[in-house]
């Protein structure tokens, strides 16, 4: 994670500032940052998404590739996921980024094994024999505390239609279609966001800066899907939370999950109706 250098006045004057709910920047407690959202961002995959964020800029990219149902779910497809943190940025570079890679793909993991998050039986083409493994690569600029870039990507993607054709022997064979557009849409309305709620002084605060960061010793990472539901719930930092500071930030999590995921909604659906019209800025853009 990167780090930032403050004064003590300046950790004050930011702790005074959030009692108040009146952030340095204008937002209030629960004010996200205004985000960057692009779909259809990388060639050669069956979908892609990039969300920028204040420092945060994540890639994801997503590719559909048959495999074998894994024997305790033989009616499923499932998903894997890479993390890469080896990008431009001094904190996330050697062990650090590796460590911190690994952690993200675990908590991606722990928050898709939930139930109904994606509708993996969608994904099985025969029981037992061939199903969709859909490779879920991301790829970091800075921290990571987000799960919309997935949502995004999930969203984006398209995966082929297949027919499974069977002889007079019983021998089974896998037919792809070729149209592009004769393929399965993911549903995401399951799907969790993450919000991540980070505790300064007596309150808390959503989508915390690098300088409220430096005033926070403890957040919990908290998954919400678009009803409200939390998925997940998980703390970081050195620092302790009273059980009354965890109900209260688990109540807001809901609160703002709710419009985190109608807000994400709406710019995914213009982003459809644009088309291939739409202008693109890219990753690094």
């Amino acid at each position: 994670m990167a780090s930032v250098v403050l004064s003590e006045a300046e950790k004050l004057y930011i702790v005074h500032g959030v009692q108040e709910d009146l952030r340095v920047d204008g937002r209030g407690c629960e004010d996200y940052r205004c985000a960057e959202v692009e779909t259809d961002v990388v060639s050669n995959t069956s979908g892609s998404a990039r969300v920028k964020l204040g420092e945060t800029d994540i890639l994801v990219g997503i590719k559909a590739e048959m495999g074998t149902p894994k024997l305790e779910k033989p009616d499923e497809g499932y998903l894997e996921f890479f993390v890469d943190c080896s990008s431009n940025s001094p904190e996330l570079e050697g062990r650090g980024g590796e460590e911190l890679g690994t952690d993200i793909a675990n908590t991606l993991y722990r928050v898709f094994s939930c139930e109904n998050s994606v509708d993996l039986k969608s994904l099985c083409i025969n029981p037992k024999e061939h199903c969709w493994v859909l490779y879920v690569d991301v790829l970091l600029k800075a921290v990571f505390r987000r799960l919309k870039a997935v949502k995004a990507a999930l969203f984006n993607t398209r995966i082929p239609k297949v027919r499974v054709l069977e002889d007079e022997e019983g021998t089974k064979e896998i037919e792809l279609s070729d149209d592009p557009y004769d393929c399965i849409r993911l549903s995401v309305d399951e799907v969790p966001c993450i919000v991540t709620l980070s505790k300064i002084g007596y309150r808390h605060v959503v989508d915390a800066t690098l300088q409220e960061e430096a005033c926070s010793l403890a957040s919990l990472l908290i998954s919400v899907t678009s009803k409200g539901a939390i998925t997940s719930v998980k703390k970081v930092g050195k620092g302790s939370l009273d059980p009354e500071s965890i109900f209260e930030m688990m109540e807001t999590g809901q609160r703002v999950g709710k419009s985190l995921h109608i807000a994400l909604q709406k710019i995914l659906d213009e982003e459809e109706s644009f088309g291939t019209s739409r202008p693109k800025v890219g990753f690094l853009g």
